[in-house]
């Protein structure tokens, strides 16, 4: 691959949108993807996401808008778009019974994969996914992070220039969690564009890019690194006992956009922390409560997942994109 490759858009998205009756699931998506990049897309449950997801596979027809992946429109070509992407889903899909071989045979003359040149993927993808002991073992008999190694596995068997993956780790132990993410990090060094739902945060600063999506529209598309100094505000931390009165207690407070609890502490959400302090410093109004510490802490992705689902603008910039 040239380097002039490696950066085309391997998606373009112009004013997607899909309504099922009065109900509009995706509103005007707009938005473009480098090859290469590892592309983390969120939102609530009902968020949009899905939907979008199925229009970009050729499984749902836009109700307006248009889309394309690697040039191809995904809906009025979608019989070809469909070599263009590997799609890796929550819940393994591929066949038990069959071996791990059987399985990529399958997939590969699916895919219409000449033999010679099929042969020569399974060998190189048996080797990417460490599954070269278990080639003859069935598939249902494999534990769970070595049957969704398997999964992305065969969704590689065509060698498509983009993966979707939704929520591709759910489930696993942390050290399955990490090989899958260093898979992810190798192909995408190859080139191959990682199109990925989770709702692991940890996860999410994995990503080069993050979009998210509520009520079917955009909110933000930036790197993590961009979203996280898209808060106006600092973040205020404080230490208090006994503790879940004081969350209780806190969440109701009309100065307060939300709380959460971290490592034994409460997070605050407010539109003028500084301020706040400031009051509660001359007369803590809980006297039932006992205020130990205060500190002003940096954003993570958990934050700047919180500000937009739940809506607190009044923390955010006006853009984060």
């Amino acid at each position: 691959m040239t380097a002039n490759a490696r950066w085309l858009q391997i998606f373009w998205i112009v004013h997607l949108s899909k309504s099922f009756g009065n109900v509009h699931a995706v509103r005007h998506l707009s938005f473009q993807i480098e090859s290469g990049t590892i592309f983390g897309f969120l939102g609530a449950n009902g968020a949009g996401k899905t939907t979008t997801i199925r229009m970009l596979c050729g499984l749902t027809h836009p109700t307006g808008g248009n889309a394309t992946i690697a040039g191809t429109d995904v809906w009025k070509d979608r019989q070809h778009v469909r070599t263009k992407f590997g799609y890796v889903p929550q819940r393994f899909s591929l066949y038990r019974d069959l071996t791990v071989l059987e399985n990529f045979r399958f997939f590969g003359g699916a895919y219409g994969v000449p033999g010679a040149e099929l042969e020569r993927r399974i060998n190189g993808l048996l080797r990417l996914s460490d599954l070269q002991e278990k080639v003859n073992a069935a598939a249902g008999s494999l534990s769970g992070g070595m049957r969704q190694l398997l999964a992305i596995g065969c969704a590689l068997v065509h060698d498509p220039p983009l993966l979707f993956f939704d929520e591709p780790t759910a489930g696993l132990d942390p050290v399955h969690r990490q090989q899958i993410w260093n898979l992810l990090y190798d192909l995408s060094n190859e080139g191959k564009t990682i199109f990925v739902t989770t709702h692991y945060m940890d996860e999410v600063e994995r990503c080069t890019e993050v979009g998210f999506i509520d009520s079917g529209r955009l909110l933000a598309k930036a790197s993590p690194r961009a979203l996280k100094s898209s808060f106006r505000v600092r973040l205020l931390e404080i230490d208090v006992e006994p503790l879940m009165p004081a969350l209780v207690r806190l969440r109701n407070r009309p100065e307060l956009l939300g709380v959460s609890l971290r490592s034994g502490s409460l997070r605050l959400y407010a539109q003028e922390p500084e301020k706040l302090m400031a009051r509660w410093r001359e007369d803590w109004p809980f006297k039932d409560l006992r205020l130990l510490g205060e500190r002003w802490v940096e954003p993570d992705m958990e934050d700047v997942f919180t500000a937009y689902s739940q809506g607190y603008d009044g923390v955010l910039k006006e853009s984060a994109s």
